[in-house]
């Protein structure tokens, strides 16, 4: 297994932080957020490289951070080659340039937004992975229509099968959000190149989940611990106050 980290954001809402520092390289708790990440991808024992996806702007600041980073399998930092905002890949485009640029279409893949943060274990979602065997994305119940706004929300049923996902909804008919981490069994990987072939919009996983759940059953598996979106300076400092390492 695989675990792709994108990481290729311009970060300006949280400027001038981000000016001159990629929002994954900000510490939380005296490291930076990337390596808590790291932390948790480190539970899944089958997984054997991770490939974090960073741009132009920010690829010396990464190398410099790999090359003081230990870690017991291969951390490959990649460069999108993108320079801005206005011209950068999207998400989804970094992703499918990572599985394309490192042939990684034949492994099963772990995708995790490079600005998470959350209080719990991959592993839990990992075995409900492995008993679909299909997509599997982690949720948490926000209890807020307003945070359910922000983000990508889902509707799911008595299996906790998708049956809506939507995309900073205005009207979200749940409060359960997507936490940026997604398992891709192998055979789904293909799905990345069809959608972005379509012509579809690379920015968001949301949108793409949108166009997927058309085609493909999608899981969930709810966690009650904290998650953060370090989307803005206030979500920044509650994580620094209320993020737990395990």
């Amino acid at each position: 297994m695989k675990a792709i980290i994108p990481a290729a954001g311009y970060a300006t809402r949280l400027w001038p932080l981000t000016k001159e520092t990629p929002k994954p390289l900000i510490p939380i708790h005296g490291k930076p957020i990337v390596e808590h990440i790291i932390a948790k991808i480190l539970e899944i024992k089958e997984i054997d490289h991770i490939y974090v996806v960073t741009n132009q702007k920010f690829y010396k600041n990464f190398l410099e951070w790999r090359n003081t980073f230990s870690a017991p399998i291969g951390i490959k930092v990649l460069n999108d080659h993108t320079t801005s905002n206005e011209n950068r890949m999207g998400q989804i485009g970094d992703i499918q340039f990572a599985i394309s640029q490192e042939n990684l279409a034949n492994d099963d893949l772990i995708i995790v937004a490079g600005d998470n943060l959350f209080n719990f274990s991959l592993l839990e979602a990992y075995e409900s992975f492995k008993k679909h065997n299909s997509i599997v994305n982690p949720l948490y119940d926000a209890k807020s229509l307003k945070v359910a706004q922000e983000q990508g929300s889902v509707v799911i049923d008595e299996n906790n099968r998708f049956v809506e996902f939507m995309e900073k909804a205005p009207e979200p008919k749940s409060t359960m959000i997507s936490q940026g981490v997604y398992f891709i069994p192998k055979e789904k990987i293909k799905y990345f190149s069809d959608y972005l072939r379509e012509g579809n919009n690379p920015d968001k996983m949301g949108y793409f989940m949108i166009w997927l759940l058309k085609k493909e059953p999608i899981f969930g598996h709810v966690y009650d611990k904290k998650w953060f979106d370090i989307g803005w300076k206030e979500n920044l400092e509650i994580a620094r106050k209320e993020y737990e390492e395990e």
